[in-house]
């Protein structure tokens, strides 16, 4: 199961790259553009805090007291996001129990280094990517696409698709852990084509299923929304 990630930062395109990347690298992860909207969440279900510290109402030294003042939360390795440089910051900031502090501007790179190094330190395993995905080639676990060539690799096996399952299949894969809707799908695949319905949709989705065993499984459906690779 992916560890998950609580990033809270009031730079809401600051939140949108750290949750992309993050996501990437093999995280779940979620946001919140506030101290006081993350203390609203259920914080105790997060293996990592990513905490920036200047916000504009509760700041970050302030939430991270209240999470390790708790017995649900106090044992959550919290990682603090400033602008600031200033030695004194950074010593409170450990004081409070951050598990480790990085400045701003800082590269993604170095918070995905971070983040697996952090939670190594505190007991849970290092993530690996499981979702790569390049200009050539997109990579899930066993299933390998080659863009270029249109060829599927499961388990070293070749796997034949049709076009509509092989868009059906990235769109997915791109999207893993995300619920697409059926509407997503017409309009993505099908480019908004009046004849397709949502039975249509369902029919492609069971194909596929079967012609990408056993991980035909993963591809699970959310009654009322629609479909979502799980990794």
């Amino acid at each position: 199961m992916s560890k998950r990630i609580l990033v809270v930062d009031d730079e809401e395109d600051l939140c949108e790259i750290l949750q992309f990347n993050l996501c990437q690298a093999g995280y779940d992860v979620e946001v919140a553009l506030s101290a006081e909207e993350a203390l609203t969440m259920n914080v105790a279900a997060f293996d990592l805090i990513l905490l920036d510290v200047m916000m504009s109402e509760m700041s970050g030294f302030k939430m991270a007291d209240i999470v390790r003042k708790s017995q649900k939360t106090g044992h959550i390795p919290i990682i603090f996001c400033t602008a600031k440089d200033a030695e004194e910051d950074t010593l409170r900031g450990l004081e409070i129990g951050g598990d480790d502090y990085i400045l701003k501007p800082f590269s993604v790179k170095e918070v995905i280094a971070r983040v697996k190094a952090v939670l190594r330190r505190t007991g849970a395993p290092p993530m690996t990517p499981i979702v790569e995905i390049n200009a050539t080639d997109i990579t899930v676990e066993e299933i390998r696409i080659d863009l270029d060539s249109k060829k599927v690799v499961i388990d070293e096996r070749n796997v034949e698709l049709t076009k509509t399952e092989f868009e059906i299949l990235i769109f997915l894969l791109k999207n893993a852990n995300k619920v697409i809707s059926r509407e997503e799908f017409i309009a993505h695949v099908w480019h908004d084509d009046s004849f397709i319905n949502d039975r249509t949709v369902d029919v492609h989705i069971t194909r596929l299923r079967k012609k990408i065993a056993p991980y035909g499984k993963k591809i699970v459906s959310r009654s009322g929304y629609g479909y979502c690779y799980e990794i």
